[in-house]
């Protein structure tokens, strides 16, 4: 058996959660290997639905622009009951949101992921499987069977399994997976139609019978390429493959099935059924039977084992919220595992996964089986917060172990997503800029808004208390004449959308994790008041 030492975190699973774990480990200089059992992508449009928060975070990434390209905008939805068009949905955010709703086939995610992971030297080691793993104080050892066969020993400090809804992590230390099965069958078919409805809008048809109950159903999310369609419908009995698909010794059904896959006559027979103009499909180029469970784990990990997306928690495809909830597992993940593996992470700060994501899955496991058991309209928020939360950007961490206390002040608190902004300009470049541009490509940032006293002090103070690890700059009023931030880059709220959005009309500090949220507000700040939330989160250091 061979051995191999001296690799910090090993990913088990390739898809677009663990692809965004390596990626992010890797873009903080931390060593890793990505295993996956396939021996290539699958060229299935499996998860198409991306969110505005998702994309929000390629651009931190600097991977926005490629997803831009490949992807098509998701503008709103018309419906249909019985033929009847229903008023359409448009998904309209506030203008201050940068990205809308969008569209790409999952294996397109993963091939926009694996090209930018291979931009740091680390590709994805296809037909690799992680057959068993047992952890101590020190670190992992896991047990890799290669392509060849044979097996590899491999030492790391941590696993993240990114291994799907029957994870061999998850059931290697021990979790429980509660929740049970939806009893309905769907098909799954990426297929061409000719209609002339607007390609930028997903389509949804419905029949209700004389009782008001929906019998019949068919779905359209549009994908990349003329009158192209991720089509999602219910299954004939001549297709049912309940006693078969997504088996697994747990007891999970879940996933795409075997038997025979749908052909273009049961996808069209569905079509003259429900399709709100007459079309004929072609062109399908995958199409698979598959059935939905919902659980969640009852913790996202155990020691230096840690679970993401799939692996721990699954639950109905309606709003398109689990890829994207689980890429923001693997994000709030790797930037504290790179901390840790820098030895620079206070002792808690692992744990503070598990206590901030698990409320997420959580609320979106229960909220999507509502929606899919009841409609939308179990839940009774004002259309405009509803859509906010569908695009999950009021995603939050209010009250976590890492945030700072939220007293009475206004919004954003701590534990909100630092919203973007426009209109920043500076001494030197002449064009306006946005709060995300100044955000990009850094982890722990420190905004000093306003005339704030000592901001040098502050500036050192978080150097200090983060091992360096904190960036900071000023955004002022553009009628500010105070002097210069000694020596701190500054920009000016050219526009006032800064200080609108912020709410903010006096000296305010704001600490801005890596993954976007505010760590903390601090009005007037101190450096005390700075440093007591910042050792939260890094490791005690030497004052000296």
């Amino acid at each position: 058996m061979a051995h191999t030492y001296a690799t910090d975190v090993l990913v088990a699973g390739a898809g677009p959660v663990g692809l965004t774990a390596a990626v992010e480990l890797r873009r903080r200089g931390v060593s890793c290997r990505i295993v996956d059992r396939l021996p290539a992508r699958l060229p299935f449009a499996k998860a198409v639905g991306i969110q505005p928060r998702t994309l929000e975070l390629w651009d931190r990434m600097g991977l926005v622009r490629a997803a831009l390209d490949a992807a098509v905008p998701l503008r709103g939805q018309l419906a249909y009951v019985n033929g009847v068009e229903q008023p359409r949905l448009e998904l309209a955010l506030p203008p201050e949101v940068p990205y809308g709703f969008a569209a790409l086939p999952q294996y397109e995610t993963e091939r926009l992921l694996a090209e930018h992971l291979a931009r740091f030297g680390t590709e994805v080691e296809r037909g690799a499987e992680l057959v068993s793993f047992a952890q101590d104080a020190d670190g992992v050892t896991n047990r890799v069977r290669t392509p060849s066969g044979t097996e590899e020993e491999v030492r790391t400090r941590f696993l993240v399994g990114c291994d799907g809804a029957h994870s061999i992590v998850r059931k290697g230390i021990g979790l429980s997976f509660e929740g049970g099965a939806f009893p309905d069958e769907f098909m799954l078919a990426d297929v061409e139609v000719d209609w002339d409805l607007p390609h930028e809008y997903g389509v949804r048809a419905m029949h209700r019978d004389a009782s008001g109950a929906v019998d019949d159903v068919l779905v359209c999310i549009p994908l990349p390429g003329p009158g192209r369609y991720r089509m999602s419908m219910m299954v004939p009995p001549e297709l049912s493959t309940a006693q078969r698909v997504g088996e697994d010794p747990d007891g999970i059904t879940h996933g795409l099935g075997g038997g025979r896959a749908p052909e273009l006559p049961d996808i069209q027979a569905v079509l003259d059924r429900l399709s709100p103009r007459p079309t004929t499909a072609s062109g399908i180029r995958w199409s698979s039977v598959f059935r939905i469970s919902h659980r969640i784990v009852n913790r996202y990990s155990d020691g230096r084992v840690f679970i993401a997306g799939d692996a721990a928690h699954i639950h109905p495809p309606t709003g398109a919220q689990g890829m994207n909830t689980g890429i923001q597992d693997a994000w709030n993940l790797a930037w504290k595992l790179a901390l840790a593996v820098e030895g620079a992470a206070h002792p808690d700060l692992l744990a503070s996964y598990d206590a901030e994501r698990r409320p997420v899955g959580e609320e979106v496991v229960g909220r999507t089986v509502r929606h899919a058991q009841e409609g939308v309209q179990a839940d009774p928020e004002d259309p405009q917060t509803l859509l906010l939360r569908e695009a999950q950007l009021l995603v939050g961490y209010r009250g976590g172990p890492i945030t700072a206390p939220p007293g009475a002040g206004p919004l954003p608190g701590p534990g909100d997503r630092a919203p973007d902004c426009v209109g920043l300009t500076g001494e030197i470049a002449a064009y306006p800029l946005r709060l995300y541009d100044l955000l990009r490509d850094r982890d722990h940032v420190l905004l000093l808004y306003g005339d704030v006293q000592d901001p040098g002090e502050l500036a050192r103070t978080a150097r200090e208390a983060s091992g360096g690890r904190t960036e900071t700059f000023a955004v002022r009023a553009a009628s500010s004449v105070a002097a210069a931030a000694e020596g701190l880059p500054v920009y000016h709220d050219t526009a006032g959308q800064f200080a609108r959005l912020y709410a903010a009309d006096g000296p305010t500090a704001f600490v801005i994790r890596p993954d976007g949220y505010l760590g903390a507000r601090l009005g007037p700040p101190t450096a005390q008041a700075l440093r007591t939330h910042l050792a939260d989160t890094f490791a005690a250091t030497d004052q000296g």
